[in-house]
């Protein structure tokens, strides 16, 4: 028809070129404090949205996971991430710790999926190694990266954030690391193909 204008079909690679705000929930599990961080990664800038920590009562183990489960779920519909990064379970000489981390991990990845949002997990290894570039670093230097990273960000006055918190960071700073590095050799494939 006459005045109608064709569009062209230049709007997929514009996008690539064009940052977009990834929000990251991230979940340091455990059965009595789960540690909850959320980011946004926005072309290689991290900024701090929120960190909390789900402190469980003395409760049954029942009631526990229960708690957990609703606390990521208030997090997740208060913060509304668009992805969930989990520290994935490292072996522990105690059976009975292994199997209530694990249980209580689920618990918070079922919050995550139930609210429709991708999972995404890290070793301890590729946490540390994302955040301080060492995959055999300590507690207190991936807090000390954290902290850093996050610097431009946080509230002023916020002190020392909760080493559960503090974690639960560091996966969601991990998955930005990876999202941002997968986009990068996207963006380099599309380009290349456009020579």
């Amino acid at each position: 028809p006459a005045g109608s204008a064709i569009r062209p079909k230049l709007c997929l690679l514009r996008t690539l070129d064009t940052p977009v705000t990834l929000r990251i929930l991230g979940i340091d599990p455990g059965s009595r404090r789960t540690g909850v961080g959320i980011i946004d990664s926005l072309g290689g800038r991290l900024i701090h949205i929120h960190h909390s920590v789900v402190q469980t009562q003395d409760e049954d183990f029942p009631t526990r996971l229960r708690d957990i489960y609703e606390g990521v779920q208030e997090r997740i519909a208060l913060h509304r991430p668009s992805v969930c990064a989990v520290e994935t379970v490292f072996l522990s000489r105690n059976p009975q710790s292994a199997l209530k981390l694990g249980q209580a991990r689920g618990a918070a990845i079922v919050a995550a999926v139930g609210a429709g949002l991708p999972v995404v997990q890290y070793t301890p290894g590729q946490i540390k190694q994302a955040v301080v570039g060492s995959g055999g670093a300590d507690k207190t230097q991936v807090a000390y990266m954290v902290q850093l990273l996050l610097r431009g960000s946080l509230p002023a006055g916020l002190g020392d954030v909760p080493n559960d918190a503090s974690d639960a960071l560091a996966a969601a700073i991990t998955h930005a690391h990876h999202h941002e590095s997968a986009g990068r050799i996207g963006l380099a494939a599309v380009q290349a193909r456009r020579r």
